[in-house]
Formats: structure tokens, C-alpha cells, sequence
């Protein structure tokens, strides 16, 4: 509290007392503040709410506040007969200081997470009891922080019927860290939605953005930037949190383990000044990041770059971003309004965050065939399922095939830890795994040399149980070739996402799985992380 705000403090204090007919002390002007612990226990200060201030010849004088109780002042009486017992009103924020005096509040030591494998349970009773003790603007900073030290992307905070369960995804998967009770859930949930500007008692799922730094009780400052998503659940509201990286330099395409050749052709298509480029993938595969690194690749002084977002993940100096709010089931905020006006800004290049509907698509690919290079994310699970859905979409319009000039459909693997990784030699099952992927390989691809060939496996150690360090990207790169070209403009009716990657891979294009089989064989990662997350 300020001096100014204290002195306020203290003269409505002594005001109220003079209005009652009682002394009056300003303990700010007492120091050092003597302790009387023989007096009263330290729960009785905390009942009764008063305060020994001073215990000398027989004489008792006890600081109270106005919420103090007549009867409590009779009762102290009768208990101290033998002194002269008298009381003074004190400001409760003098009362408040006396408590923590006489009470210290417990040093909160906040625990570094470790990710320990089926050992976990002790660190979870620990990190969750630590939580039970902070108040709700820490747990949401200390939480952030552990994320970002663990290179998780996301915090989920799950209802259950017992407790609430805390869980970071780290590397894809998920692992409980901690669990809260349902009073101090109420305090963090609170915190979140007012921060996030969400309700906690809306009926639909919520999407809200939180960007704040908070000062924790033990001095260190936490930028909080987090995407915020809350659905309604029979058991209260679940949160998911997705971190925002806040470093620059992450974002670059010399950190995406583009190969040689990918990066030749990402180089390349956005070399270009016009065309339609697409990241496309689930939830979580890395596309704002693709994207992103490319942004900054070309922002220069003689581009102007535009953004449209739900949200702004990052803001990248020198590039003019927008965010566009969108509700459910409501399209009073669209993609697609805002980039009609972002068209008329004479930009260079235009990022759209996702084509979610008929009017953001063609929108687009009008841009991207009137002199923009236009970037965007796209839900599909391949790049040719994502042509189709295009397709769906705008209808059969030979316009759009024209403006299509990079697909890169992508996924994120574990990649295996180089200290613990165990080498073994492939079964007979595995081989046949294989060689049923290379004989799918495209014909001007060379194939990998299985002379000698070991695989790996995820070991184990005491920093590293699970075995995974990290991720890679396996990827799949279309560009539009005279044969898929020619194969869409002839046909008018619905052509199948099997087809056009049949024919993109005869002209070169390595499949999502084909990508991923390298990886294994190259020793990058393991065939149960492939199986994992490609069925």
C-alpha cells in the first residue's frame, strides 16, 4: 500500500473511533512492533481479531477493528481481571501487519516440474499441494513458466468428479502434473476468465486471449500469452491453454528440417509475387509456425505484409496485423469481410489464419490470382484431401487451380533421444512395413541404402524416461503439375483425394507416410512414434 493510500487509511480510522468514543492507535507510527505471544494464541488473534499492543505494570491494551465484537471486549475483560484492561480501534490494515507478524505466511517454494515417467505421483502431490497455497494470478504465471521451461504447447485444466486434473502436452502427448481441489479450481478459473475475457457460466465453448506479465510472490516476472479455449463440461468448465513463443528468431525456415529439396521448392514458390500457399494439417501440427517462418523470411522493407487472425499469435515488427473475432455459428467478424478490406491496402502479401468457409476460399484465390501471394492454414489431412475439400467447397471452378502454387501438408513426431535411443535389428514384420512403403515411392525419388539397416527404439534414464526429445515435422510438399492440372480441369464431377496423390507422387511428391518411413529408417525416430500418430 502507498503512503497516501495508508495515511487515508488512518485518518478514517481514527474518525470511525472518534464516532464510537473509543482511543484510537496509528500502529504505522509504532516501530519496532513488539510481539506479546504469552497473551492470546495466534488462532485467538485470528477469532477474536484483536491484537496485543502493549502488556506492562498490569496494564492490557489490545488493538481491535470495527468488526470486533462487544462480547469479545467483555470476555477479555472478565479473562484478564487482574490487569487494567483497555482497547484502542485499529485500521485493518495496522491489524493485518500485526497477524503477519505474529503469523508469518509460509515461504511458497515454487518446485521446477520434471516430466518422470510412472514416478510421477509423489511430484504431483507436491505441485499440487504448492498450488493450494498461491494465489490465482501465480498458479496461472507459475504454470505458463513451467511450459515454456518443458517446451510444452499447451496446459489443459480437466473437471473431474473428485478433483481437477492439470496436464502439459509436451511433444504431442500429455502428462498430469498436478491436481486441484474445487475451492481454489473456482479461485483459478475466475481468474482466468476475467483475464481472458470469457464468461464461467456460458453454455457453449469460449475462445478468449490472455497477455499479461505478473510479478509472483517470490519476484520473478512471467509473461503470461496464451490462446484461451473453455467448453462447458458436466462437471464444471475445462480450459485448454496454447502457449504462445515469444522468441523471433524461432521463427525462421532454417529451424523447420526442411530438407535441401523442400526448402529449394519453399524458396522458390514464395520467391513468387503471386499464388496461393497452403500449410494444412490438425490441430497442433504446426502450420501458424510454417507460415510464420515464412512471413519472416520475406518481411522487408519493400513488402507490405498483412495478417488475419483468430488470434494474433505473435506480433512481428514491420508487418500490419488484424484479429478477427469469430463466434459460433455467427459470421458478423469474418475472415473473409476482413480480407476484402485488407485487399483494397495494396498489400504485397496477405497470411489468412484458417479458410474456413466458401466466401474466405474464393476470396482468396481471387487474391492470389490478382497479383497477391496470398498464405493460409487449412484443416485437411493430406494435401490432396485438402484440394478436395477446396474443391467441396468453391464448387468445380478451373479459376482456383490456377492460383495454387504450394500445398505442404505436415505432422509433428517425437523425435527420438540420441543418449538413450537402443538399436535393434528390423523383424520380419518390419521389413515387410518398409518395403511396402518404398515400393510406393515415386519414381525419380531415390531410395534409401537398407544395407546393414538398425532401427531404434525409445530407451530410458533417470532425465529422460520416456525416451523422445523434441519434434520433427514429417511433410508432404504438392505443387501443381501439368498432369494434376490437366486431371482437375477435365473432370466435372467429384475426383477422389486418392487419385491426385496417386498422381502427385508420379511426379514426385513424397507422401506424409513415405516422409515419415525415411525418418524411421534414418534412426530420427521409432515405428511406434509413426504408428502413433499416422494410422
Amino acid at each position: 500500500m502507498s503512503q497516501d493510500a495508508r495515511f487515508d487509511e488512518e485518518q478514517s480510522t481514527q474518525h470511525r473511533a472518534s464516532v464510537l468514543g473509543l482511543d484510537y492507535v496509528d500502529t504505522s507510527q509504532i516501530n519496532p512492533k513488539t510481539l506479546y505471544r504469552e497473551v492470546l494464541s495466534n488462532d485467538e488473534l485470528y477469532n477474536l481479531k484483536v491484537i496485543p499492543l502493549n502488556d506492562s505494570q498490569s496494564n492490557l491494551l489490545f488493538g481491535i477493528t470495527t468488526t470486533t465484537s462487544q462480547q469479545t471486549m467483555s470476555e477479555l475483560q472478565k479473562r484478564f481481571a487482574d490487569f487494567r484492561v483497555n482497547f484502542a480501534i485499529i485500521s485493518d490494515v495496522g491489524y493485518r501487519e500485526y497477524i503477519h507478524l505474529y503469523d508469518p505466511p509460509k515461504q511458497v517454494v515454487y518446485e521446477d516440474i520434471s516430466i518422470t515417467g510412472g514416478k510421477g505421483d509423489d511430484q504431483i502431490n507436491r505441485i499440487s499441494e504448492m498450488l493450494q497455497q498461491v494465489q490465482a494470478d501465480d498458479m496461472l504465471a507459475y504454470l505458463v513458466s513451467q511450459a515454456h521451461r518443458l517446451n510444452a504447447s499447451d496446459i489443459h485444466v480437466e473437471t473431474q468428479v473428485a478433483d481437477i486434473r492439470i496436464r502439459l502436452r509436451i511433444d504431442g502427448v500429455l502428462h498430469p502434473v498436478a491436481r486441484l481441489q474445487q475451492d481454489k479450481y473456482r479461485v483459478l478459473i475466475s481468474a482466468i476468465a476475467s483475464a481472458g475475457n470469457v464468461s464461467t457460466a456460458a453454455n457453449e465453448a469460449q475462445q478468449g486471449h490472455i497477455a499479461q506479465k505478473v510479478t509472483m510472490a517470490d519476484g520473478n516476472e512471467v509473461d503470461v500469452n496464451v490462446r484461451l479455449e473453455t467448453v462447458p463440461t458436466i462437471n464444471g468448465m475445462d480450459v485448454v491453454m496454447r502457449l504462445f513463443n515469444m522468441n523471433k528468431d524461432m521463427y525462421t525456415l532454417d529451424r523447420l528440417g526442411l530438407t535441401d529439396s523442400e526448402r529449394k521448392v519453399v524458396d522458390g514458390i514464395i520467391a513468387k509475387p503471386t499464388g496461393l500457399v497452403m500449410a494444412v494439417g490438425p490441430t497442433g501440427s504446426g502450420k501458424t509456425t510454417t507460415l510464420y517462418s515464412m512471413l519472416n523470411t520475406l518481411n522487408t522493407d519493400e513488402r507490405k505484409i498483412i495478417t488475419i487472425e483468430d488470434p494474433v499469435e505473435f506480433q512481428f515488427p514491420g508487418i500490419t496485423q488484424i484479429s478477427v473475432h469469430t463466434s459460433e455459428g455467427g459470421n458478423d467478424d469474418s475472415f473473409a469481410d476482413k480480407l476484402r478490406a485488407v485487399l483494397r491496402l495494396d498489400p504485397d502479401i496477405v497470411m489468412i489464419g484458417e479458410i474456413r468457409d466458401m466466401d474466405t476460399a474464393k476470396t482468396a484465390l481471387q487474391a492470389a490470382l490478382t497479383g497477391h501471394l496470398v498464405l493460409a492454414t487449412f484443416h485437411a489431412s493430406s494435401a490432396a484431401a485438402s484440394l478436395t475439400r477446396i474443391a467441396d467447397i468453391i464448387g468445380q471452378n478451373p479459376l482456383f487451380i490456377s492460383a495454387i502454387r504450394l500445398v505442404m501438408a505436415q505432422r509433428l513426431l517425437r523425435k527420438l533421444d540420441n543418449n538413450t535411443k537402443q538399436a535393434y535389428s528390423p523383424s520380419e514384420d518390419d521389413w515387410k512395413k518398409i518395403n511396402d512403403v518404398l515400393d510406393t515411392f515415386p519414381p525419380n525419388v531415390e531410395k534409401p541404402n537398407l544395407e546393414n539397416l538398425q532401427l531404434y527404439k525409445a530407451g530410458s534414464s533417470d532425465d529422460n524416461p520416456y525416451g523422445y526429445e523434441g519434434q520433427i515435422a514429417i511433410r508432404e510438399q504438392f505443387t501443381m503439375t501439368d498432369k494434376v492440372r490437366q486431371l482437375l480441369e477435365s473432370h466435372t464431377s467429384v475426383i477422389s483425394a486418392q487419385t491426385i496423390e496417386a498422381l502427385a507422387v508420379e511426379g514426385g511428391m513424397l507422401t506424409i507416410k513415405q516422409d515419415a518411413m525415411l525418418k524411421v529408417i534414418a534412426g530420427e525416430t521409432s515405428f511406434d512414434e509413426l504408428y502413433r500418430v499416422l494410422d
